[in-house]
């Protein structure tokens, strides 16, 4: 599945345009490195979000089969590895 709908499959993002603005501005990472909205997400790929003073880390648990997803089962699809404030809007995502 495309990183850009997984997002949005997730729930971790709104919205798929919205998911694919990100990816292109560099805020998404994907086991460490920036990743484009069309990369494939595989089953235990690290994603990293950076959202305003926020940098979210999930590992991937699985991919689902449909791009719908239901609201329940969409937190199943991946595990929170952290979820931090940064202090400063020039940190890096590099951990």
């Amino acid at each position: 599945m495309r990183l850009d709908l997984f997002l949005k499959a997730s729930r971790l993002v709104l919205r798929r345009t919205m998911a694919q603005e990100l990816c292109e501005a560099g805020v998404v990472r994907v086991n460490g490195a920036p990743a484009k909205s069309s990369r494939t997400v595989s089953v235990g790929d690290e994603i990293a979000l950076r959202r305003r003073h926020r940098l979210l880390t999930v590992r991937v648990e699985s991919v689902p089969t449909s791009r719908q997803t239901a609201r329940s089962d969409a937190a199943s699809l991946y595990q929170i590895i952290s979820d931090t404030e940064a202090a400063d809007s020039s940190e890096t995502l590099e951990n």
